[in-house]
């Protein structure tokens, strides 16, 4: 990652969105660029307190932090929070982190030589070791059943597992998350066998991987930006586990002044798979009955989190224009003879996800200042059977009806829908809340 940075006042910045510090990060996540670009236009500064309910790996948090404002996130998704967590904690001694993952990695690489295992990838005319093969170490079958089938092969996972046995073994407090965050990067990048396009796959299945060597790329990466934001102002960024939802609980009245966000799209995109490797391998999730209570704190984004019990459609439905887009899908539905459980929820978790919205929205008012505003990155969809979905507008309408004022929709970016041949707009809806 670039060192070199550019002068903006009394802060550095990085030079290009690959910013520092940016250790871990969804797939397609919100872009840092566009994150200050709502922070200068909001005229955030010190003093002045953002909020992101929906933070992901915590790229608005980062962005405050390096410009010295104040920031809170929430997120439902435990990795996800937990990347916040780490890549917001600037307090670490880059040498001394990088001197405990060495001595980590030699550790395992020697436990690894008793084993006669090399960590790296034997040429094809290369004999194997005259050992015997070690019994290999693996998951437990609940946490086994979580996971895509080859996500990771039988011997990275074996020398995956040992580095987290002796992450544990070695335990220092100011280093662990970090060493866990490397881990769940290189797991993510070059351990696995998963490859990310629309959704998370399985792609070319490798025998062997390298795992030590990549782990400790990401701690020298750590590293590397750690020495860069050691000279910025620092300040407080907090991540909170929470639904976004049901979040004001936890926060002071009046208390925000901005809102730079980007929650889930409506589609039938999974966003528990694209962490669920590192989540199951860090522990965060062990059965299905845990993964269930992770998705029941989300956004009904996609028909994977819908439950019997969900109501969160009564939030919309006064709104005639959320009604008749679902009973257009659930008509497509019937014309296509679509029979699964899957395609028959189509029609309820568009409802779900608006409700969802309108319910965030709603909760939110109370932690924002009068005058705050807010910038909410969402994008067009026609995923459930080619019936399009005008995120951006049927969001604003909500929360107009809800006391914000609509300020205005910025087109971010447009895509071609491969399915459809249509243009859909990703958009930034603006708004403002000025009390009551």
């Amino acid at each position: 990652m670039p060192n070199d940075c550019i002068l903006n006042g009394s802060n550095k910045l990085a030079a290009d969105d690959r910013a520092a510090h940016d250790w871990y990060r969804f797939v397609l996540s919100f872009p840092p660029h566009l994150v200050r670009e709502y922070l200068n236009r909001f005229a955030m500064r010190p003093g002045k307190r953002v909020m992101d309910p929906f933070c992901g790996t915590g790229t608005t948090l980062v962005e405050c932090k390096k410009l010295g404002i104040e920031s809170i996130g929430i997120e439902a998704n435990p990795m996800a929070h937990f990347a916040t967590q780490v890549k917001t904690d600037w307090s670490l001694d880059p040498d001394d982190l990088i001197r405990h993952a060495n001595a980590v990695a030699d550790s395992v690489l020697a436990e690894l030589a008793s084993e006669g295992i090399a960590d790296e990838v034997l040429p094809l005319f290369q004999e194997p070791s005259p050992h015997r093969e070690p019994e290999l170490k693996v998951l437990s079958p609940d946490c086994a059943n979580l996971l895509l089938t080859d996500s990771i092969s039988p011997r990275p996972l074996h020398k995956t597992l040992l580095l987290l046995e002796h992450i544990e073994r070695l335990r220092d407090e100011r280093y662990y998350n970090h060493m866990r965050l490397a881990l769940a990067k290189a797991l993510v990048f070059s351990i696995s066998n998963l490859e990310f396009g629309p959704e998370v796959g399985v792609g070319a299945i490798k025998s062997d991987a390298p795992v030590v060597g990549p782990w400790l790329d990401a701690v020298y990466a750590m590293a590397a930006d750690l020495r860069v934001v050691a000279e910025l102002a620092d300040a407080p960024a907090t991540a909170c586990h929470a639904d976004a939802r049901q979040m004001v609980r936890d926060l002071a009245p009046c208390s925000v002044d901005a809102v730079i966000t980007s929650p889930p799209y409506p589609n039938e995109k999974d966003y528990t798979r694209t962490t669920r490797l590192e989540t199951v391998l860090l522990g965060f999730v062990h059965n299905r009955a845990e993964l269930q209570a992770l998705k029941r704190g989300l956004i009904r984004s996609n028909t994977r989190n819908v439950y019997r019990d969900d109501d969160d459609d009564r939030w919309v439905a006064a709104f005639p224009e959320i009604q008749r887009i679902a009973d257009a899908i659930e008509a497509r539905r019937i014309e296509l003879g679509k029979t699964s459980g899957f395609e028959r929820m189509y029609a309820r978790v568009t409802k779900l996800y608006f409700g969802g919205m309108a319910r965030h929205l709603a909760d939110l008012r109370p932690v924002l200042r009068p005058g705050a505003r807010l910038a909410y990155v969402v994008g067009d969809q026609a995923s459930y059977l080619r019936i399009m979905i005008r995120t951006g507008q049927l969001l604003a309408g909500i929360a107009e009806s809800l006391g914000y004022e609509l300020v205005g929709i910025d087109l971010f970016r447009t895509r071609l829908a491969t399915a459809t041949r249509e243009q859909l707009r990703e958009e930034a809806v603006v708004l403002q809340w000025c009390g009551g």
